[in-house]
């Protein structure tokens, strides 16, 4: 069992929790999650680190209550367990000689940025932050990654915090302003992390991304989570979930992912938004 220390509710949908996880703060590296389940009967759901404090003993988990397993998890509480919690899992993310890079976030893509961002910042790495949200209400994390970068770029679709327009359009105009990155990760919705890849590739700017696959026993033994790069079957669980942006097959990666949607939204009610 796994204690809840620590829950936030950062905005409407989006839940913080920090777990006693001794095991895997000890070993927990930016770029790795964790398997969860929250009782015998629950699923297997993968989730990002998005901290971990090896003093403490814990790691941080931040995730969108958005299907039924995740409702079930946002409703517990401070003092509650969840009966297990498997990781670290998945390869750490490497960053070469990188000295200044650009981390990109998408929505509660944030909560993984996040980490990368204080990662490569306490290094003494250069690192711009943007991170874009669809309007002020949901922003999350924006004192967190302000402290982790040299500047941080907010940006809303709506144009109610911060710039107004896409990540890509900022990330575009400070490279065009002179900014010489070596290297950019995109961590976010996969169209978003599709256009990051497009932004970039003209430029010759190495781009890392996240993927987030159909995911099941993070082994690499079902095979859900196999994606296409540089015209190879890669497994994410086990290979990533970082890969080279522009070797990615991204619209392979979004049609697999929507395989299930139908079912997914059948664990809501159209009426009350319950879990059925």
């Amino acid at each position: 069992m796994f204690k809840i220390i620590r829950r936030s509710q950062l905005n409407p949908t989006t839940v913080l929790m920090e777990i006693e996880a001794p095991y895997i703060a000890a070993k927990a590296r930016a770029g790795q999650f964790i398997i969860y389940r929250v009782d015998e009967y629950g699923e297997r759901v993968p989730l990002t680190i998005a901290d971990h404090n090896t003093e403490k003993g814990t790691i941080t988990i931040i995730f969108q209550a958005i299907g039924s397993s995740t409702h079930k998890l946002a409703q517990l509480s401070e003092g509650d367990s969840i009966l297990d919690v498997v990781g670290p899992l998945g390869t750490a993310t490497e960053y070469g000689d990188a000295k200044r890079v650009a981390v990109v976030g998408g929505g509660v893509g944030c909560a993984i940025a996040y980490p990368q961002a204080k990662q490569l910042f306490e290094a003494g790495v250069e690192v711009d932050v943007i991170a874009g949200f669809r309007s002020k209400d949901i922003i999350i994390l924006e004192k967190e990654m302000e402290a982790v970068s040299n500047e941080l770029h907010i940006c809303t679709d709506d144009g109610s915090a911060g710039y107004h327009g896409f990540v890509t359009n900022k990330l575009k105009e400070l490279i065009d302003s002179g900014k010489q990155y070596d290297l950019v990760i995109a961590i976010g919705p996969v169209p978003m992390m599709k256009f990051v890849c497009k932004t970039t590739e003209p430029y010759g700017i190495k781009t890392i991304v996240s993927l987030n696959p159909i995911m099941i026993d993070g082994t690499g033994m079902c095979g859900g989570c196999r994606v296409t790069v540089d015209g190879k079957i890669r497994y994410a669980c086990v290979e990533g979930p970082d890969f080279d942006g522009h070797k990615v097959d991204f619209d392979e990666l979004m049609r697999r992912n929507s395989t299930y949607k139908q079912h997914e939204h059948e664990h809501l009610c159209n009426l009350t938004g319950g879990v059925r």
